[in-house]
């Protein structure tokens, strides 16, 4: 096996696994967004409630709560598209390199604000 055919299986199997993890989030928001609305709109899901494993994931006072944890999940979407589309750049000049510390500049920022915003 050429090294060249390691690279593209790597950057091949690299793709898939940031597929699958993509994959994985939506998932997440989906049924983030569905159990909560179901919680605030219609009934508290008791299963749910006295279970020790669920967590804090139902634990939602307002639609903003909802908002904002749907958001998290949906930057975490875009960064890992982000990373999905930057296998497939060819980095030829310096230039690009500058814009991709430019994106991953710009992701830390967007984390930090995050993080800010809970008010930790």
């Amino acid at each position: 096996m050429g090294t060249a055919t390691r690279a593209s299986l790597r950057k091949e199997t690299a793709t898939h696994i940031i597929e699958v993890i993509d994959g994985f989030l939506l998932a997440s928001v989906l049924l983030i967004f569905t159990m909560d609305l179901y919680e605030l709109f219609i009934s508290n899901i008791d299963a749910a409630k006295g279970s020790e494993t669920s967590g804090n994931v139902l634990h939602i006072a307002s639609l903003d709560d909802l908002k904002n944890r749907l958001a998290k999940v949906i930057l975490m979407i875009s960064i890992v598209n982000f990373f999905e589309q930057v296998l497939k750049v060819q980095f030829e000049t310096p230039q690009s390199l500058i814009y991709l510390s430019g994106g991953i500049a710009l992701i830390g920022l967007a984390l930090y604000l995050t993080h800010q915003s809970e008010g930790n």
